[in-house]
């Protein structure tokens, strides 16, 4: 598959990383070169610096091309929007948006996206963490 990423954080390069593992064709995109810093070395995938909210830089990392895109940076809106751009402008199948806001991810769902809320995980595991006592030995 052809993968593109916007957000080189933690969970980009962790997503990018895994990815490209795989066998997939992996381009990850960052405002900042310095966040490439957090792929490993000897990563085969694409870098490019570029805003994933621009149409051109878009364009640069492949997305006509690309089967899937994955919005984790760390603005709710900023993924919202190059969410929308991909699916609607490029009509990319598989768009995938991190949303840290459950509120914001209910309305993201509603709209059509693919929606993942680490706020609303954590939460729960959180809590069946502390309902589920592990059996003491």
């Amino acid at each position: 598959m052809n993968i593109v990423i916007m957000g080189c954080g933690r969970l980009g390069s962790r997503i990018a990383t895994m990815l490209e593992k795989q066998g997939h064709a992996v381009t990850i995109v960052d405002v900042s070169e310095a966040a490439f810093r957090r792929l490993p070395e000897g990563f085969g995938g694409r870098k490019v610096v570029g805003n994933g909210m621009d149409l051109a830089t878009l364009e640069r990392a492949g997305i006509k091309d690309a089967d899937a895109f994955f919005a984790v940076t760390q603005g709710d809106n900023r993924n919202y929007f190059a969410s929308q751009v991909a699916r609607e402008i490029f009509g990319v199948r598989r768009v995938l948006c991190r949303v840290y806001d459950p509120v914001r991810e209910g309305i993201f769902r509603d709209l059509g996206l693919e929606t993942f809320s680490p706020t609303s995980y954590g939460a729960q595991i959180m809590v069946d963490m502390l309902l589920n006592e592990p059996s003491r030995r």
